[in-house]
């Protein structure tokens, strides 16, 4: 068979790659739903069944049917409360005004508190931005700010709160140091609590905006180090209070001999060389920077 008979080479044709379809879920939005007062139906559904029944017992008895049928739609909304209504799987509306109210009795009617919340974080072990193990609790007051996110957005808007506030001050533990140490300016969680609560209420208010809830305050409620190093850092604290203690004394000791030889200088009290002065200096330094009284030595000459 001639070259250019042969029949062409065959090409495996790699298999398409599987398309992934992103599903993006949308965010929820509460939205205010105007109820009807109970009074006004109880007491018209009240009047049908009393004159069906006087007219016509039969009539009587399919009223009665329809008014036990319209007694689930009855509900009473207490203050800091809601009910979020959904009929038939569909949100028709959050309800927060007080009141004795009536919807269709189909309508599922969940009940969330608008009061505020408050939690205190477990004591958790984290390392510090230094890597020292230290131990943290916070203390986060929240509350429901949309009943549409809270119910729909998420699983479990408590447990969810919970869990978030303790990713918040792990975050927050773990990117600052337990205390200054030897840095200036840096923000600790012992010298800075203040900023330190801030930064954590932000962070916790933009996790927990997908979950409808507004955080009133955040505080950190525990700080210590970890059992392990508490010893050796309570060790170092002292060497850092002696250290700085002593380098005040020795300030105020310079100062002090400073002024005495000018002093002793411009009065002409005494003239000395400087073998002398520096014998005086020597001498002051010991007395001011001493630990113990000094004893003075007379030199009769």
């Amino acid at each position: 068979m001639p070259a250019n008979d042969l029949p062409a080479p065959i090409h495996s044709v790699p298999d398409p790659a599987p398309i992934t379809t992103v599903t993006k879920t949308t965010t929820s939005s509460e939205r205010t739903f105007n109820p009807i007062s109970a009074w006004h139906v109880l007491i018209g559904m009240l009047l049908i069944l009393v004159a069906s029944i006087a007219a016509n017992p039969p009539l009587g008895v399919l009223a009665a049917l329809v008014f036990s049928i319209g007694l689930p739609g009855l509900y009473i909304v207490g203050p800091n409360m809601s009910r979020v209504l959904v009929l038939f799987g569909r949100y028709k509306g959050t309800v927060r005004k007080q009141g004795f109210f009536w919807t269709n009795p189909f309508t599922l009617k969940h009940k969330l508190s608008l009061k505020a919340h408050n939690i205190a974080s477990e004591t958790i072990k984290v390392n510090d931005s230094r890597g020292n193990p230290i131990e943290i609790g916070a203390v986060v007051v929240w509350q429901v700010n949309d009943t549409a996110q809270a119910l729909f957005d998420v699983e479990d808007y408590a447990s969810y709160v919970d869990i978030q506030a303790e990713t918040s001050v792990r975050a927050i533990a773990s990117s600052h140091p337990y205390d200054e140490g030897d840095s200036e300016g840096v923000v600790s969680l012992l010298g800075d609590s203040s900023q330190v609560a801030e930064e954590l209420q932000v962070l916790l208010a933009d996790q927990l905006k997908r979950a409808g809830i507004e955080v009133l305050e955040a505080r950190i409620s525990h700080l210590a180090y970890a059992p392990e190093i508490a010893q050796a850092m309570l060790q170092r604290q002292q060497a850092e209070a002696i250290i700085a203690a002593r380098t005040k004394i020795v300030e105020g000791a310079v100062s002090m001999v400073e002024h005495a030889l000018r002093d002793l200088s411009e009065r002409g009290v005494v003239k000395l060389d400087d073998d002398r002065r520096a014998a005086m200096v020597s001498s002051l330094l010991v007395v001011l920077c001493g630990q113990e009284n000094a004893q003075p030595i007379i030199n009769a000459g």
